[in-house]
């Protein structure tokens, strides 16, 4: 035991004696650390809000969704009083109601309407008839003094309106939305209800269903099937569009999650009978695409890991320099304590001693510098990506998340630790090997 005090005793002075040799000895092994701690960071900061975006959508969801072929875009762009029929049916409603009876909810969406105004103000619609189970199947919230869409709407047909947030600030920026009156196309809705913003644009929810939700509009189902035909226009590039459609999304929620793909497989079936052909019908699993982002954030940071360790490298072989130029430096030394009795055995732990201090100071300077910074790009980049001139200078429709891991402060310090044992036997072994008398010689 106090042989193992006095080689570190003496290993810890010779360090101090040359501080400043000894913090750049550990620089790279401090930038080394830092880097693991810092890209880990932002890829499983990054990997949790992907995995936030879709769980909004309702993990346990299976999305049904009419698309365009691309025969019938071709031949809108050849024709443009063309109207495109395509997507989902009754009879697809009636197939999955009779074939999925194991689902807990399925819950259709229909896009009606051209235009949302109020006043001089308009926008093209995103308007969608729907039940009042959908906002349980979204995560959606309604703000207070509101409500969402009830069954006594569906049975009334009632002309009642739940806006999005980001509709709601367009129209209404500086007053209540609620009780107000705003047109679709020509019929007139009651505001009831203003959704909460949903973290979804701009992420990969948004990516997955296609539209920022903030934008949305619902109103009871059935009172979109009275007031609107199944075909929907819109006006792009000074052109009519026409789209027929008679469910534009359904919804169908799983049991369980572990059933999740099982019922995704059997929809996908009844779907591929009617439509296997013409392509005009996606399915979308929330539940799957968790999966691949879990596979997908694995495997970078795995990468990342391995280009960082690179750092952790280059500064495992600037210790084993550093201390192969203090040997030569250290000859009479060295000479001094074997002709006073050290063995090689000593020679070898101070030698070790002084390589694994640098390392192990050096990987605590890392996860301090790495675990600052993570919080920096945390905190700061959303606040810089917020300033005008770096929203004209850069697309800040992207965002940095950090969450720091103490598995990867553990594994970055135990790595940085035994790069500097292992880079530095050599020197001590070489340190173990002089001759004393010739080390005494030694100017």
């Amino acid at each position: 035991m106090g042989f193992l005090l006095e080689t570190l005793r003496l290993g810890l002075s010779n360090l101090r004696l040359h501080m400043l040799r000894s913090i750049l000895t550990s620089l790279g092994i401090i930038l080394g650390v830092a880097a693991v701690i810092l890209m880990v960071s932002i890829g499983e900061g990054n990997k949790q809000a992907a995995i936030r975006d879709i769980q909004a959508l309702g993990a346990r969801n299976i999305i049904v969704r009419s698309q365009r072929p691309p025969e019938s875009a071709a031949s809108n762009g050849q024709q443009r009083s063309f109207v495109a029929r395509f997507g989902l049916t009754d009879t697809d409603w009636d197939r999955l109601a009779e074939f999925v009876p194991d689902a807990d909810r399925i819950v259709p969406l229909k896009a009606v309407g051209s235009e949302i105004s109020y006043g001089a103000d308009r926008t093209t619609s995103q308007v969608f008839g729907t039940e009042p189970a959908l906002r349980d199947l979204l995560n959606v919230k309604v703000e207070q003094g509101g409500r969402y869409l009830t069954d006594d709407d569906i049975e009334g047909r009632r002309r009642v309106a739940v806006l999005g947030s980001a509709v709601a600030q367009q129209f209404f920026p500086l007053e209540s939305p609620l009780g107000k009156t705003i047109r679709i196309d020509q019929s007139v809705f009651r505001v009831v209800g203003v959704l909460e913003p949903v973290g979804l644009s701009g992420g990969a929810g948004s990516a997955l269903v296609g539209r920022d939700l903030n934008l949305d509009v619902h109103i009871p189902i059935t009172t979109g099937r009275v007031e609107f035909s199944d075909a929907v226009f819109r006006r792009v590039s000074g052109s009519f569009t026409g789209e027929e459609t008679r469910f534009s999304e359904i919804y169908i929620e799983a049991p369980d999650s572990a059933d999740v793909i099982p019922m995704a497989a059997r929809v996908r079936r009844i779907i591929d009978a009617g439509h296997a052909e013409s392509g005009d019908v996606s399915l979308i699993v929330p539940w799957e695409l968790l999966a691949n982002v879990e596979r997908t954030t694995f495997a970078m940071n795995v990468l990342l890991i391995a280009i960082a360790a690179i750092s952790l490298l280059v500064g495992g072989i600037g210790i084993m320099n550093i201390m192969l130029a203090s040997v030569v430096e250290r000859t009479r030394e060295i000479g001094i304590r074997r002709a006073l009795g050290a063995t090689r055995k000593h020679i070898v732990s101070q030698f070790l001693v002084e390589t694994g201090t640098l390392s192990a100071v050096g990987g605590v300077l890392g996860i301090l510098l790495g675990v600052g910074l993570s919080l920096i790009v945390d905190r700061a980049l959303p606040w810089l990506f917020s300033l005008p001139l770096m929203q004209r200078l850069v697309e800040t429709d992207i965002r940095f998340e950090a969450a720091i891991t103490p598995w990867s402060i553990v594994l970055s310090f135990l790595v940085a630790s035994l790069t500097g044992v292992i880079f530095g036997i050599y020197p001590a072994v070489m340190a173990s090997r002089q001759d004393p008398i010739e080390s005494l010689r030694h100017e």
